[in-house]
């Protein structure tokens, strides 16, 4: 099942959105503050592990894997963008250099926004 954004985010407006559905996590997390700050902890370590791994899969296998683990944890938290380009990745071919190359790009440049959101969140 693929992640559409406008299903999932009903009411969006044209504006810019936020590396984060709030609403979404929100719901996820039952309105637990505390909970959403440990999901958001967890996110906030993980990440970049889980990046670090698409970064250094040796073939499509470990490739798909990480991909498919940064969309889930994503889409948990209503990171609908980094979920996407995730989910694009998941589809790349591994032989194909210059595209999982590129969707390596879109995914940090998600990823980034993500872990930049967080922090403006935790420093509040």
């Amino acid at each position: 099942m693929g992640i559409n954004s406008a299903a999932a985010c009903p009411g969006r407006s044209d504006r810019r959105p936020t590396p984060i559905d709030r609403g979404h996590l929100g719901r996820f997390t039952r309105g637990d503050l505390a909970l959403e700050r440990e999901v958001l902890e967890l996110v906030r370590v993980q990440l970049p592990l889980s990046l670090a791994r698409l970064e250094a899969a040796a073939n499509g296998t470990e490739w798909k894997n990480a991909a498919h683990t940064i969309k889930g944890s994503a889409a948990a938290i209503g990171a609908w963008r980094l979920a996407r380009a995730a989910e694009r990745a998941e589809t790349v071919d591994f032989a194909g250099a210059g595209r999982r190359q590129r969707a390596l790009g879109r995914v940090r440049a998600a990823a980034g926004d993500v872990l930049r959101h967080i922090g403006r969140l935790s420093a509040r």
